[in-house]
């Protein structure tokens, strides 16, 4: 009998960063954007979602083109602007603690090294297996800020419990796949 390791919460990832902070971060991008602050709210969530998975994974993550949205991406951007709190988070508070750096790279650029459409897909589907195991299947909420599992979902019609079964016989079949802390 295995016991499952407990699921990253949202408060435990609203806690990675001081309340000042968190809300300053909404309230930022509320305003800018114009988007409804509980909106907004979940991105900043979404966003230390992906900073927790590349923490927790470095090894088949870091590197990879980044499966959320733009949106996510510049509140990353903000995060790293808050330098000493940005370092708190990396270093301290999510699990790899490491320094998670952030390398902009044109969509030209990124064109031009672009990997085959088998691997863009392998690279983009290893994200999914990884997220469920730590906070849970994907929802509704989060299909917005996830362009391969809103892809998925919109566009290839999967059910959300058909997209948590994604990689799930993948990770059955190593024994050695360390639990989520």
């Amino acid at each position: 009998m295995t016991t499952e390791e407990p699921r990253v919460t949202t408060d435990a990832l609203k806690a990675l960063l001081d309340e000042a902070l968190f809300s300053g971060v909404v309230r930022h991008f509320a305003q800018t954007t114009g988007e409804e602050p509980a909106f907004v709210e979940r991105q900043v969530i979404e966003c230390l979602r992906y900073l927790y998975l590349i923490s927790r994974h470095p090894e088949p993550l870091v590197g990879l083109f980044l499966p959320v949205e733009q949106a996510i991406d510049e509140i990353w951007h903000y995060l790293i602007l808050q330098t000493r709190e940005y370092r708190e988070l990396c270093e301290e508070r999510l699990p790899g603690r490491f320094f998670i750096h952030h390398r902009s790279l044109p969509y030209e650029d990124y064109q031009e090294t672009q990997p085959s459409r088998e691997q863009a897909i392998e690279e983009a589907l290893r994200w999914i297996p990884l997220y469920s195991e730590a906070f849970g299947p994907f929802d509704e909420g989060a299909l917005p800020h996830w362009t391969m599992v809103r892809f998925l979902h919109q566009h290839l019609g999967l059910s959300l419990d058909a997209i948590a079964a994604v990689g799930a016989d993948d990770k059955a079949a190593r024994p050695d796949a360390e639990p989520v802390r």
